[in-house]
This record gives C-alpha cells, sequence and structure tokens, in this order.
C-alpha cells in the first residue's frame, strides 16, 4: 500500500475532502490532487514539513506517512538509476551557463556541449540547487516572508507555499526551467569553477540572500588524532532535562566542540546549546528575521528563560545531593 492510497482511505473514514487536507497542509487544493491521483511523486521527507501536518490533520501515527514516502521514493529512484539520465532543458543548460562567471564560459560551454549530460554539468547544476534550496527552505517557515513574497508575486500564501514545496523536492534530473526563473535567476548572482583543485564558488544575491559566498572544495583531510567524544558530553546526552528537546545538527555541533586543556560538565554543553539557540549571538540572517526577532513575544520569551532555569537547578540539585556509594 503506497502513500496516495493510504491518505485516500483515511480521507474516507474521517469524512474528509482533498479541499480540507490542502487546508490543513497550507498548499493549494491542486498539489494536493496531483499528489494524490500520483502525478507528483511524494515529495522527500527531508525536504518538507507536509507530512507532519498531514499525520496531524488525517490522525495517524507520527512519522507514518514520511516512512512509506521514503520507501516508495526509493523504489522509484531505482527505477530511474536502471536508465540513462535525460539531458537538461536547453533553455536551463543556457542559464546554468549564463550565470557563470565571464572569464570562463567559453571553457565550461565547451566542457557541457561535450557530452550530452556530462559529471561535471550535473554536479554544477546541482550545487546550484542545492545552494538555491537551502535558502528557499530556511525561509519556508517564516510567514512573514512568504507574504510578501505572495504580494510580489500576485499569489496567494497557499500558492507560495506550493511553489516552494515543489522546488525542494527538485533535482538535478527533473529541474524545469520554471524553477530556474523562478528561484536559480534571483537567487545566484554567479559561480565559478577551478578545474585544477574541484573548488567551487557561488555568489549570492545580497538583496535576498542573508549569505553572500557559498565554496565547496574537493580535498584529502586528515582524520582526528582523538575521535572519543568527551565525557561531559556523554553525560549531558544522558540527562533528559538539558538534552531532550536538541536537534540532530545541534547534537552534532556541540560534540564537535573541542577543549584541549579542560574537561567540560554537561552544564557546558547545555549553556552553548541555548548559546547556540539564541539569535542575539549571531548576525541576523535577514532583515525580515530581525524585526521578527524584535517584534517575538515577550511571554514566549519568559517562558523559554523559565525552562533553562528549571533545567539547570534540576540537574544542579541532582549532583548536589547525589548520595555517595562509599557510605
Amino acid at each position: 500500500m503506497d502513500v496516495c492510497t493510504v491518505i485516500q482511505q483515511r480521507l474516507k473514514e474521517l469524512g474528509l475532502e482533498q479541499r480540507d487536507l490542502a487546508v490543513a497542509t497550507e498548499v493549494t487544493e491542486s498539489y494536493i490532487s496531483q499528489l494524490l491521483t500520483r502525478k507528483k511523486s511524494p515529495p522527500a521527507t527531508n525536504r518538507t514539513d507536509i507530512y507532519e501536518k498531514m499525520n496531524a490533520f488525517l490522525k495517524l501515527p507520527k512519522g507514518q506517512l514520511s516512512a512509506m514516502a521514503e520507501a516508495q521514493r526509493q523504489e522509484e529512484w531505482k527505477k530511474k538509476l536502471a536508465d540513462p539520465p535525460a539531458p537538461l532543458y536547453r533553455e536551463v543548460r543556457e542559464l546554468v551557463i549564463r550565470k557563470c562567471r565571464a572569464e570562463r564560459q567559453k571553457q565550461m560551454r565547451a566542457i557541457f556541449e561535450k557530452q550530452a549530460f556530462g559529471e561535471l554539468e550535473r554536479l554544477v547544476t546541482q550545487k546550484l540547487l542545492d545552494v538555491a534550496k537551502r535558502i528557499a527552505k530556511d525561509e519556508l517557515g517564516n510567514e512573514r516572508w512568504l507574504r510578501s513574497v505572495a504580494k510580489l508575486r500576485n499569489q496567494s500564501y497557499e500558492e507560495v507555499r506550493t511553489v516552494i514545496l515543489e522546488f525542494l523536492d527538485t533535482d538535478v534530473f527533473n529541474v524545469s526551467i520554471g524553477h530556474c526563473n523562478a528561484f536559480l535567476v534571483p537567487l545566484i548572482a554567479a559561480w565559478d569553477f577551478d578545474l585544477t583543485t574541484f573548488e567551487m564558488e557561488v555568489d549570492l544575491n545580497r538583496l535576498l540572500s542573508p549569505v553572500q559566498e557559498v565554496h565547496f572544495q574537493y580535498v584529502e583531510r586528515q582524520e582526528s588524532g582523538s575521535s572519543q567524544a568527551e565525557p561531559g558530553f556523554n553525560e549531558f546526552l544522558g540527562l533528559s532535562d538539558l538534552s531532550e528537546d536538541a536537534t540532530e545538527d545541534e547534537i552534532e555541533f556541540l560534540r564537535n566542540l573541542k577543549c584541549v586543556h579542560q574537561r567540560p560538565t554537561p552544564l557546558y554543553y547545555y549553556r552553548e546549546l541555548q548559546n547556540l539557540r539564541d539569535p542575539l549571538n549571531f548576525r541576523a540572517s535577514s532583515i525580515l528575521r530581525l524585526r521578527k526577532c524584535r517584534d517575538g513575544n515577550a511571554a514566549e520569551k519568559r517562558r523559554q528563560l523559565d525552562s533553562s532555569k528549571r533545567a539547570i537547578r534540576r540537574w544542579t540539585k541532582s549532583k548536589v545531593h547525589t548520595p555517595d556509594k562509599n557510605n
């Protein structure tokens, strides 16, 4: 049983319509219709929030739809890889070359045109997509930014969300000129590729992106002399009061923190986690985000502060009152 069948059966059981699901997931009814009629493949689970919204609305077990979608996508990828990939649309290739720095365009064009869909063309196009999708994904949760874009594009909020969700599910094998015009053209200012070092540099539109440049390098790395995690970090992971709401990215960041001559405590990692989450510790990624931060609800900020204080008190209390095993 695939994702579409499960969703359709659940809608029927609950007496709901496609339009109800569209409203709950904040996308257009047309998008839901194309998913359920299999005109669109299920989106990748790590690029969208739609499965969480569907699970909640359809009262399904958490993670059920995303797990089914991932298995379905894996099967579709196996079928795609069995056939040779189709070349890029001519318009897409021209746009990618046009975005290349002027002094390198002639060389890149010769390489791209030597093969219908060569390794370098796929690599460059995929990296440009990755950069654009990273920005789009960051802004997907920014309702003010989405509504501003909707107003500029003369579209509804749901239509803009749908366009971004579709773009996030795009890969180098099915990118269209529509995706390019909507995202690559405005976001990517220029790119360059060094054929000697295999280093790629992407310049971004400073008016639309919080990041000015992105670099990709392909170099040999020496393994660190000690890959063992700090004892304090392992203890931090074992204390649910301190670490239970930490994301995978945050845990990976904390794991890579190194103190040469000191041994950090679990409380050190907890405080680093709070510093990582505090937007005041970082340059604002965009003017809109900065305004949103300033306009944030004071009660919510107080709640987060009180929660942090309670967690520290519980940890400190447990350390002070832990009975001595030797007594």
